[in-house]
């Protein structure tokens, strides 16, 4: 896992405009993944961010980069706990919430469609997924939107013209440390 890779796929979350980033990287060997893990978090926790893996499957790793302090903000809100517990979540805390996503990802056949609530989106629209798919859908961009359509469009615009930013500050030699926003 490269840091090319790690702004590519999550440059909003370092930003600081997203809660987290789901993205798969090629998977070369448990002890090359610890070591690109620990690197990463060596630069990422000092400023609020965690990266840790959620699974692998056919030499993919899907992992998660994440800023602490607004996944529990997000968790917290009363519609994200509501959905947390139907879906068989103690939302206590960020650690059970994850264990338990961690668990759904490597033994349920079923996606964990929850996991757009550990993403920052919008729990009216990870519920609308979960529950309508196509019923009611007013959008899609970085997730389905079934509730406030003008103001995801907007946020996708934000997602994309960071991302945009953030590879080019890195190809002309930023580094990540230097692009990450504590918080």
């Amino acid at each position: 896992m490269s840091e090319e890779e790690l702004i590519e796929n999550a440059a909003p979350t370092l930003a600081g405009i997203k809660t987290g980033s789901l993205f798969t990287c090629r998977f070369d060997s448990q002890e090359q993944t610890r070591k690109d893990l620990r690197k990463l978090n060596a630069l990422l926790l000092p400023k609020g961010l965690r990266i840790i893996p959620l699974s692998r499957v056919r030499g993919r790793v899907l992992s998660y980069v994440y800023r602490i302090s607004r996944l529990g903000e997000d968790l917290a809100k009363q519609e994200a706990r509501e959905i947390l517990k139907q879906r068989g979540y103690d939302a206590s805390s960020i650690e059970s919430c994850l264990a338990v996503l961690f668990k759904k990802l490597r033994e349920e056949e079923d996606f964990p469609h929850e996991i757009g609530l550990f993403l920052g989106y919008p729990p009216v629209d990870v519920r609308g997924f979960m529950e309508h798919r196509d019923t009611g859908l007013k959008c899609t961009g970085f997730w389905k939107v079934y509730g406030d359509e003008v103001e995801a469009r907007k946020q996708f615009e934000k997602y994309r013209r960071c991302t945009e930013a953030y590879e080019k500050f890195f190809s002309c030699g930023r580094s990540v440390e230097g692009l990450i926003v504590a918080g």
